[in-house]
């Protein structure tokens, strides 16, 4: 494992995106734990690009056109859901000052299917992962394997800082009724704008 593969992912996994604007999102709506759940599901929604790179299968989305649009589109809805919802005041996104735990089941679907409908994903793991893996290794799979753990924890463990940061801040906000509108439709515009940066992309 090298310093460049770290910097890379740290780089990657630190930039803003649609992970990070969940977890902050989930850590002001409903706490600490709930920002920790939420930073798990975005990385368990890795898992299938991982095994997607590994096994061949991100190079359809590169090669075929109609299945990196169905899988793009699909993002695209979810996000505008998403944002719909937060603006609604629903979903897992939901700010108020009802305590009552939410569901983690629901909240780690959220982050999967948020990282999940990203045909990105795979093909940056495509492209990214064999940079630092030799053909000529013996166990080349399983050198894959654990960089692509280590890419996971490193995600999982920057996200659930995002949240936590963000979970700090939570009594701030719902105590202020208008800066907790103007949070939710900050979200709103967000999920809005990562479905138009995923729109705009192409293969």
């Amino acid at each position: 494992m090298t310093p460049e593969f770290l910097l890379t992912s740290l780089i990657v996994v630190a930039s803003p995106g649609t992970g990070a604007v969940y977890t902050i999102a989930a850590g002001l709506a409903h706490g600490r734990r709930t920002s920790v759940i939420a930073a798990f599901g975005c990385t368990l929604g890795i898992v299938p690009h991982i095994l997607a790179a590994m096994t061949g299968l991100a190079a359809l989305l590169h090669t075929s056109a109609l299945a990196f649009e169905v899988v793009k589109y699909l993002g695209v809805a979810y996000l505008v859901w998403m944002a719909w919802m937060t603006l609604q005041n629903r979903g897992s996104v939901r700010m108020d000052t009802d305590d009552t735990p939410r569901s983690h089941g629901s909240t780690i679907l959220s982050g999967i299917l948020l990282n999940l409908l990203n045909p990105k994903l795979s093909i940056f793991f495509l492209a990214f992962l064999p940079q630092f893996v030799s053909p000529e290794e013996n166990n080349a799979t399983l050198h894959m394997l654990i960089l692509s753990l280590v890419f996971m924890a490193m995600t999982f463990a920057v996200f659930a800082l995002y949240g936590l940061f963000a979970a700090t801040m939570r009594r701030h906000v719902l105590e202020r009724p208008a800066v907790l509108s103007w949070m939710r439709r900050t979200f709103a515009a967000a999920f809005v704008l990562l479905a138009a940066r995923l729109a705009s992309l192409h293969r």
